[in-house]
């Protein structure tokens, strides 16, 4: 993996922390993802002035994205009402990267040295480790890593989709701008029919939709930094070391969400860090 996508998807990680914390840091989580998808949208029609026309093989793979997308949005806010951030986070981001690798080993056809390997498991150990943490009350929060999980089979799926589209379509950012545009209407749209009231939320709190423009600018720099490295490096390393966000999530929830941290948390941190380590003294 070559320092540029190395820089761009650590980059891409810190960004991605921040904008999920400020999800999981919100009254009505609902609302807030729906301001953030929201957010896509102008900077999304501003990449759109510049950015090569995509491919029209392309297409089916957007339709896909933003269908995978909302589920990944849904069941994300549902981790979030259940557990922490620094739960919920690192589980969900730390079990894509192997389903990732072994749909793209068994399905695509990529090879992959042992150091690569190495670096991925270690990751993959380090944030799965996070299902054994307990709450203050001692007891584990089953309903937390069942939506962390589904959420991570989410992320495994779009980030195989969005990799392979983004190549057909021959323009990273017109295919994410086109994606997070659909992804927008396909949330609103879901919101509208199930949780009409969201929509109010926005109406009357101005705090939540200027955090939603803002956490939307911020993911959608993010993933688009995320879908150029697809089309540099195999998807299977940069999901991989995307999940470094765990370092920045761990943060973010102890220092400014006040989340309790315990020495699983820590000890899994040090791993996660590890493995992006090997990944990174991988050759490219």
């Amino acid at each position: 993996m070559s320092t540029p996508v190395f820089i761009a998807v650590l980059c891409a990680a810190l960004l991605h922390a921040v904008w999920n914390s400020v999800v999981k840091g919100s009254a009505d989580k609902h609302a807030m993802m729906l301001a953030v998808t929201l957010g896509h949208v102008p900077i999304a029609l501003l990449a759109l002035s510049f950015a090569p026309p995509i491919d029209t093989a392309a297409l089916p793979w957007i339709i896909g994205s933003v269908v995978l997308h909302l589920g990944y949005q849904l069941f994300l806010i549902a981790g979030y009402r259940a557990g922490d951030l620094t739960l919920v986070y690192p589980i969900a981001r730390g079990s894509a990267p192997v389903t990732v690798m072994v749909v793209s080993i068994a399905i695509l056809g990529v090879s992959f040295s042992r150091m690569e390997i190495a670096g991925v498991a270690f990751i993959v150990i380090g944030l799965i480790s996070l299902a054994l943490v307990r709450r203050e009350n001692g007891v584990r929060n089953p309903r937390a890593v069942a939506m962390a999980l589904c959420t991570g089979g989410f992320i495994a799926a779009y980030s195989l989709v969005d990799g392979i589209g983004a190549r057909l379509g021959s323009s990273a950012l017109g295919y994410w701008s086109w994606a997070a545009i659909g992804n927008a209407l396909g949330l609103g749209g879901w919101m509208m029919m199930r949780r009409p009231r969201t929509f109010a939320v926005l109406k009357s709190n101005r705090e939540v939709v200027v955090l939603g423009l803002m956490g939307g600018t911020a993911s959608f720099i993010a993933y688009g930094l995320v879908i150029w490295a697809f089309t540099q490096a195999p998807i299977a390393l940069v999901t991989a070391l995307r999940e470094a966000s765990i370092v920045f999530a761990l943060l973010i929830g102890v220092g400014v969400l006040k989340e309790r941290l315990d020495l699983v948390k820590v000890a899994s941190t040090l791993v996660t860090i590890f493995g992006a380590i090997v990944l990174r003294a991988s050759k490219p």
